[in-house]
């Protein structure tokens, strides 16, 4: 077993919570054994701030990389941000304006969307057990914006990776993809984290299930993909657990040697 401190990033969705949208109780167990041990637990998720505090309350974890890694927190502090230029976002919302494409901007304490009471973004934020946000189509004037969700097929994402070769595009529910600054990513956020901190990612562990953990799971050097992560995840992970709903983070940190059996209460 490591005797020294380590940390260990785990993605949200599909991987802490299950296909019900709740913590998986052995996973609860697993962080809290981390942390007895002293090992540093933190959140890596496409998720905003706001939408994190619930579970980091429950946790107990100060330390997390937001919106695929564009704004980082650690201890409660932010050590680094990354919103949007200001032309690239009006350019992105003229455009999808003209195909009629809905957008929900996001800032590190609320958002807001483009269209009112759209389908598309009705069900995708039914899937986040979260309330569709409020109507305004200019929001992201005047505030610094970390990430967009733009609501589509997948099969009109071509358009605009062609359109804005300067964003970046990652696909996270057949209806919607998010948006982010050219060059984001969870393994950018988490490696101005990892700077801070002096660690090495050959050390650090990272747990995802989706194509926005791929730069995550290629960057750090004991990588894991959840049982129910598609082949493309599982390829690039140096390890491959049970499906989050079986207990997969449990059997995870015991396959990495991070947790005993005992000391998970097996």
């Amino acid at each position: 077993m490591p005797n020294k401190r380590s940390i260990i990033f785990f993605d949200i969705d599909g991987t802490l919570l299950g296909r019900n949208k709740r913590l998986v109780p052995s996973a609860k167990h697993a962080i809290k054994a981390l942390q007895e041990e002293g090992h540093l637990v933190a959140l890596a998720s496409g998720r905003s701030p706001f939408m994190l505090e619930a579970l980091r309350q429950e946790l107990g974890i100060q330390t997390y990389v937001s919106f695929n890694g564009q704004y980082v927190v650690h201890e409660g502090e932010v050590i680094f941000s990354n919103p949007f230029r200001r032309a690239d976002m009006e350019q992105l919302s003229e455009y999808a304006r003209q195909y009629r494409t809905p957008l929900v901007y996001l800032d590190a304490a609320t958002m807001a969307a483009s269209s009112e009471q759209h389908p598309y973004v009705q069900t995708c934020f039914s899937a986040l057990n979260y309330d569709s946000p409020p109507y305004d189509p200019v929001f992201y004037r005047e505030r610094d914006i970390y990430q967009m969700m733009l609501f589509d097929k997948q099969k009109e994402d071509d358009g605009y990776k062609n359109k804005f070769p300067q964003l970046h595009f990652v696909r996270w529910h057949a209806y919607s993809a998010d948006v982010l600054p050219g060059g984001g990513s969870k393994a950018q956020g988490i490696s101005q984290l990892l700077q801070k901190l002096g660690a090495a990612p050959e050390e650090a562990y990272a747990f995802g299930d989706q194509l926005n953990d791929l730069e995550m799971l290629q960057y750090i050097g004991q990588s894991v993909a959840m049982g129910n992560a598609p082949d493309e995840v599982k390829q690039i992970a140096k390890y491959v657990t049970k499906d989050v709903d079986d207990d997969g983070i449990a059997y995870g940190l015991e396959l990495v040697g991070l947790l005993s059996r005992k000391r998970l209460g097996a």
